[in-house]
């Protein structure tokens, strides 16, 4: 058994606004396992910026990884336990190995096409005019769950935004989540919250920035409107101090990227830590490339949670690698395995 991995620059069809600033370009590692005449491929999405493993050693971690394979996946999914993103690629890549067809990695209903995954519509941040543009074209793309990234405009303008929404869609009509990425202060957080509250939302994400425990604690008792921890759960490895973290703030949710809290496995404690807890959860994707998202997805659809999912649509980047995921009215679809094509 031999291993190897590459590096991949995907590149944005249209730069994205997040409040952490414009994004042009998305860097993942593709790793590669050989054995005995077959291939797994797995995807280390490590998103600089964000993941706990953004460090400079990262691709000489991912060098001692490929150099270590023989170790096993569980010897090494310890060994790795500050790199959630390479565990992940290794648990895509070991299952993409087993496989029958390399990227079938949990067959179901979804994989053969008989089945879908109800997922949010992005709306990135950027003028008022674009935002309302984006609302159009995924309501006209049937879309029935929407998610606004906010907190890099003026917040009046991202409320104008939603408030024109809601005098034509009610929330029977669209479901509107917004995610702030911790760009709230800690001041005017409730009072943001309480405003934004009057336009009957799902839910907010990460309403101030991780790591203030107490605050977001005061915050998820005080809130008017659900809060979602996502940031919050990064780095955040240890079984007993997810459950503390989550009985210490209460959130109303959690929301799980995969590739940042530790793949498959990591997803699981987090799911049966909150679940034990009365809290809600969904998952979402990470700007992985297809080979990751793939994974997310078929995963996903077997923990049979309905509400919709924040999973990618493969469409964001000019040059993502062919598959065959599709969107079709706000559901995410997978079709003939056949179309795969990863060139690197």
């Amino acid at each position: 058994m031999n291993a190897a991995f590459k590096k991949h620059i995907l590149n944005f069809k249209t730069p994205s606004g997040t409040s952490r600033g414009i994004l042009n370009t998305k860097e993942t590692w593709v790793i590669i396992i050989n054995s005995e005449g077959k291939q797994g491929i797995g995807e280390c999405g490590m998103f600089k910026g964000l993941s706990i493993d953004d460090v400079p050693n990262f691709e000489s971690k991912l060098q001692w990884t490929c150099d270590n394979i023989t170790l096993g996946l569980d010897t090494l999914l310890d060994k790795l336990a500050a790199y959630p993103s390479i565990q992940f690629g290794l648990e895509i890549a070991f299952k993409s190995l087993k496989s029958n067809t390399q990227f079938i990695l949990f067959p179901s209903d979804f994989t053969t096409g008989k089945a879908s995954i109800a997922i949010n519509g992005l709306i990135w941040m950027g003028s008022e005019t674009f935002m309302k543009q984006q609302i159009k074209d995924k309501i006209a793309a049937g879309f029935d769950c929407i998610k606004m990234k906010i907190g890099a405009i003026d917040f009046k303008k991202e409320i104008g935004v939603l408030k024109a929404l809601r005098k034509e869609f009610t929330s029977k009509d669209i479901q509107l989540r917004v995610d702030a990425n911790g760009a709230f202060a800690v001041n005017d957080a409730l009072e943001k919250l309480k405003i934004l509250s009057d336009h009957d939302l799902h839910s907010i994400e990460q309403p101030i920035k991780q790591g203030q425990i107490d605050d977001m604690a005061l915050l998820c008792e005080k809130t008017p409107l659900p809060i979602a921890l996502d940031e919050e759960l990064i780095g955040v490895f240890n079984v007993a101090k997810k459950t503390e973290l989550l009985q210490a703030i209460r959130p109303q949710y959690i929301i799980l990227k995969p590739t940042l809290v530790g793949g498959f496995a990591g997803s699981n404690t987090w799911i049966d830590a909150a679940e034990k807890e009365g809290i809600g959860w969904w998952i979402t994707s990470a700007l992985e490339s297809n080979v990751g998202l793939n994974a997310i997805a078929q995963y996903t659809y077997t923990t049979k949670n309905k509400m919709p999912q924040g999973l990618g649509t493969g469409g964001l980047f000019t040059n993502n690698f062919e598959s065959p995921l599709y969107v079709d009215k706000g559901q995410l679809n997978y079709g003939e395995a056949a179309k795969w094509k990863i060139k690197l």
